[in-house]
This record gives C-alpha cells, structure tokens and sequence, in this order.
C-alpha cells in the first residue's frame, strides 16, 4: 500500500512570530494540511507543535539570531541556518515527498532543495523577495561583485530543476525566466491576500489617530519599511507640503527605513509630520482605517524584487494608494486593474507632492477610489488563493519525475 505524498515546507518564520511571512506561511500550511500531512520546519522559538488532525505538524529548530546591527554575525547566523535545515529536510523527506520552501533567508532555498533532490524528492520554491536583485536594489552589493555572480551561478543551478516556482508578483517571471532552463510551464503567481476583513469603512472623525483636528486630509505610510524602500520621499514630500495646514502626515511602522525617518524627523521636526509607535495588530484596522490616503513609496529598480505585501490590506479598508515605483512593478500593475489610486516615480518627493495635493483637493475623488479599492480588494480573497497554492500541489504531484 502506497504512503500518500508528504508536504515538507521549510521556513525560517512561523508563529508565534508576528511578521507577515510568517501569518502567510502558516496560513497556506493550515490549508494543505486540510487534504495531505504537512510538516513545517521552523527556526522560531515557540513555533513546535504536535501534530493534530487537519493541522501541521511543526519541528522546530534551535537557531542563532544575533542583534541586527551585527552583520557578520547574521551572515553566519543565516548560513548556519541553511545547514541546519538540510540535514533536518534530508531526514525527513522521501521520494514521493514535495519540499516547499520559502526564500527566507535567501540562503535556505539552496540547500533545502539540495536535500530534496539527494531523495528524489519533488520541490517547489515560494520566492518573497529575489536575490540577488533584492541586494542590488538596496544599494548593498554592487552587480559586479563576486556575491552576485555566485548567488546568480546558485540560481542558474537551482531554477531550472524545481517542479513549480510560485511567485507573488507578475514582475517577479521576466527576471527568473533569464536564467536558462526555466520554462514558463514552471512558473506560478499567487498573490498575497488582506489579512483582514474586506469591506469599505467611512472615515469616523472621532478616530484618534486624526486628532486634534478631523477635517485635515491625512496621508498615511505605516509597516516595515525595508531595504528596497525610499522613506525620505515621503519625508521631503511633507517637507514641500508644510505650508498646506490642511494636510497631514500619520506614520507608523518599523525597519531600518523607519530609523532614517526618526533621524530626519529629529533634524527637522515638520508641524505636518506625527510620527507613531508602531500601530499593535488589533488596531490596524482603524490605524487603516484613519488616513484618507495611505503611501508605498519605492527605490528605483524594485519591479521583480519587493512586492507590496500591506497594499491589500489598505484596499480592504477601502483607502486609495499612491504608489512609487517603475510601472511595470506589481504594486503598479494592481492600481493600474482599476481606478484607486496613482503611481508616481520612485525617489521624486515633488511629483509625490503633487499627486497628494491633486488627492487633497478633490476628495470626492479620492473617496471614490477609496470604494473602487475595496470592491478590487475581493479578488484578493484569502480563500480563493489557497485555494490555488492547493491547486499547484495536485499539479506538481501529477507531474513525471524530471
């Protein structure tokens, strides 16, 4: 009697821990785990769990995570990490087995999906962030140095043996598809989804995150802001609006752009400008909820590389965005499906400016896009994307042994 193929998912990040990768993760593992046994290999302390009917099991490993200004210490911390979840993953799979791993860190695809192969095992990537593009785009490798001509060699290896590469963007497939050997049969988008209710909400004016005065237009920028991202447009864009009493600038989140942000903020304490704590889950929705207009603001050459993750959860409130990237990113092409919001080039504070001026003075407008977001915000249900990460898992296991 056959034993019916086992789902292995490899990744670094799984709850307890709060970050959206790992609420992802795990919702996509609960949903396989609905029709085959799932085992999650995590590096999160308090992530180990028994397995019950239905649910995952969890094996959790114990793992080094230095402070993150130590960078030599998580370079090491990342590459012992990679180690460790081979040999876990080389003793756990089998050759009717799928592996699915998550590029986080960007180390751990490598040897996961080595151990898989060494078991004849099938494997299936999910990529969240592209290296070395991602690298590159936060300015700290250069395209010419030796990290990025090894890390593409590891990919020119990987990419083309995997039996499904499923990515969030549909900016993310031209980049991949330059490595010879990928076929576009391989390639699957699922987007991200809200990981809250959908449904448009009117702006209450008693919200105390527009105090003291409700009538200002209130320009939001809240999450982890990243490497890839440009905080200081956001910043200088207030700086040209600070005259405009009627606007204001509510941000919230954390990352190492929030750390340039501070710094700005404590040279130059703008009247517009309140800068918050970061905003707890249970009140996201009416931080959300409070702005008229929330922004995403980008670096240059970021399509294919950092997708917009929180952006469906601003369409879910019913709240237009503006955008600030290159057109072909995913955060554009989403804006662009219909009319909620605009998009601005990357790194131009006065075209910025200008686009929330616009915003401003025609409310009505704005209000407009607010409800259209929210009526988008259904395509990206939770449920009907799932639904297809368990459709590419019935697809991988019909698929012949490469």
């Amino acid at each position: 009697m056959n034993t019916p193929a086992k789902l292995i998912i490899a990744a670094q990040f799984y709850p307890p821990d709060a970050t959206t990768t790992a609420v992802y993760v795990s919702k996509i593992a609960d949903s396989l785990a609905q029709e085959r046994q799932v085992v999650v290999i995590s590096a999160t302390p308090g992530s180990h769990a028994a397995g019950q009917p239905g649910k995952p099991e969890v094996v959790e490993l114990k793992s080094w995570n230095p402070r993150k200004s130590a960078i030599v210490q998580r370079a090491a911390a990342v590459c012992l990490l990679a180690g460790q979840m081979f040999f876990s993953v080389l003793r756990r799979v089998r050759s009717d087995d799928i592996v699915f791993c998550v590029t986080t860190p960007f180390t751990l695809p490598y040897t996961v999906l080595l151990a898989a192969r060494l078991r004849r095992a099938k494997t299936m990537l999910l990529i969240y962030d592209l290296y070395p593009e991602a690298l590159e785009a936060a300015g700290i490798v250069r395209s010419d140095s030796l990290a990025v001509r090894l890390i593409r060699f590891a990919n020119a290896l990987l990419f083309p043996r995997l039996d499904a590469i499923i990515v969030i963007g549909r900016d993310v497939p031209p980049l991949i598809e330059k490595y010879p050997g990928v076929v576009p049969d391989q390639l699957r988008f699922i987007p991200n989804w809200a990981l809250i209710p959908i449904g448009y909400r009117e702006i209450d004016p008693t919200s105390r995150f527009r105090a003291p005065d409700p009538s200002r237009f209130i320009v939001g920028l809240s999450g982890n802001l990243g490497f890839t991202h440009d905080p200081v447009t956001v910043f200088e864009a207030a700086r040209l609006l600070r005259a405009r009493t009627d606007i204001h600038f509510v941000l919230s989140g954390w990352g190492v752009g929030w750390t340039a942000l501070n710094d700005l903020y404590a040279k130059d304490r703008l009247e517009n400008v309140t800068i918050l704590k970061p905003v707890p889950e249970d009140e996201l929705v009416e931080f959300l909820s409070a702005a008229d207009l929330w922004v995403i603001p980008y670096r240059r050459h970021i399509a294919g590389v950092s997708i917009p993750s929180r952006l469906y959860n601003i369409l879910a409130v019913g709240r237009p965005v503006v955008v600030t990237s290159e057109a072909n990113s995913e955060g554009a092409l989403v804006l662009g499906e219909e009319a909620i919001g605009w998009v601005v080039p990357p790194e131009d504070p006065a075209q910025l400016a200008d686009t929330i001026l616009r915003a401003a003075r025609d409310r009505g407008e704005t209000l407009q896009k607010g409800r259209c977001a929210a009526t988008l915000a259904e395509k990206y249900g939770e449920e009907a994307t799932l639904a297809r990460y368990r459709e590419v898992i019935h697809n991988v296991l019909r698929r012949p042994r490469g």
